[in-house]
């Protein structure tokens, strides 16, 4: 692994900024951006922080992660949540290493399956299909399962029967297995 120090560029942030804001910015070397496929065309960044170390990684497109992860024998499900007959969001799942990537379609946050969030982690995907199937607690739960051949509550496999339908909206989700 190459490695190199850098120089944060601090300077005001301007425009319609507060007085006191600040911008910064770092220039990695072209050559390492080259190689993980920035170009003009394609320059969108995914940054991940844990608390102590900023990662960037070149962004990939949903289709693009869905093969990539297929490619590795990944169980891989692809997601499409409607609105009625418009397509709001494309959710590419990697159940084998609990990845997902979403490309929204819809431009109104409230119609896309994660709001504003464009990207969403593991847990953020298992509440979206806990919100799209009947509630665990609800009561008469053990017979609903039976009615739909299932021995055990899990939302995936709700939503693979009832597409994930319910009465408070007109949303409805079809899911494929990435062959």
């Amino acid at each position: 692994m190459e490695q190199r120090t850098a120089k944060i560029n601090i300077s005001s942030a301007g425009g319609t900024a507060s007085k006191n804001s600040k911008a910064c910015k770092v220039t990695p070397p072209k050559t390492w951006l080259e190689e993980m496929g920035i170009t003009d065309e394609c320059r969108e960044l995914a940054l991940s922080f844990d608390g102590t170390r900023i990662t960037l990684s070149r962004r990939i497109s949903g289709p693009d992660f869905a093969v990539q992860q297929n490619m590795l024998d990944h169980d891989v499900r692809i997601l499409r949540l409607y609105d009625g007959e418009e397509l709001c969001s494309s959710i590419y799942a990697d159940l084998t290493s609990q990845m997902v990537v979403v490309e929204n379609q819809a431009v109104s946050p409230v119609k896309t399956a994660f709001g504003n969030n464009a990207l969403p982690d593991w847990g953020d995907f298992q509440e979206f299909l806990s919100e799209r199937c009947i509630p665990r607690q609800r009561s008469g739960l053990r017979e609903y399962l039976e009615t739909l051949g299932l021995e055990e509550y899990d939302p995936l496999a709700i939503i693979e029967k009832t597409g994930g339908q319910m009465a408070e909206d007109q949303q409805w989700l079809t899911i494929e297995v990435m062959k």
